[in-house]
């Protein structure tokens, strides 16, 4: 089977890996999918990340994080712009997500970046996912 959205099959497996509770979950590592994972780990959604080189494309290992009753500290995570329907916006359309409890992630001109970061730098681009 061919993986149409790496991108959303990331976001499942750390989805299923919180809520199995799991304390680690490898996926497939790309630029984007790192990219992405610095972001998270930065707006405290994980603890931690690290690539492991398997001799083919490699694996990225992120470490999850729970909070002291050992509750998700990713609520959610949603993927909004698939590769059949892609969602952009401009910099006044940069979304808020959970009145600014959680982050969008977008792709820009400027790289990988969160909503906060995006708002602040002035650019839009395509929303890759909402995280709270």
């Amino acid at each position: 089977m061919t993986m149409t959205d790496p991108i959303a099959d990331y976001i499942i497996r750390i989805k299923n890996a919180s809520r199995a509770k799991h304390k680690k979950v490898d996926i497939p590592l790309s630029k984007i999918k790192l990219e992405i994972t610095k972001i998270l780990q930065k707006e405290k959604f994980i603890q931690g990340y690290t690539s492991i080189d398997d001799g083919k494309q490699g694996i990225l290992r992120i470490y999850l994080k729970y909070d002291d009753n050992n509750e998700n500290i990713i609520t959610n995570i949603k993927r909004v712009s698939k590769p059949g329907l892609r969602k952009y916006v401009k910099k006044k359309e940069i979304p808020r997500v959970m009145n600014n409890l959680g982050i969008a992630i977008l792709t820009t001109p400027l790289g990988v970046l969160s909503n906060k970061e995006a708002r602040k730098k002035g650019v839009g681009g395509e929303v890759i996912c909402y995280v709270w």
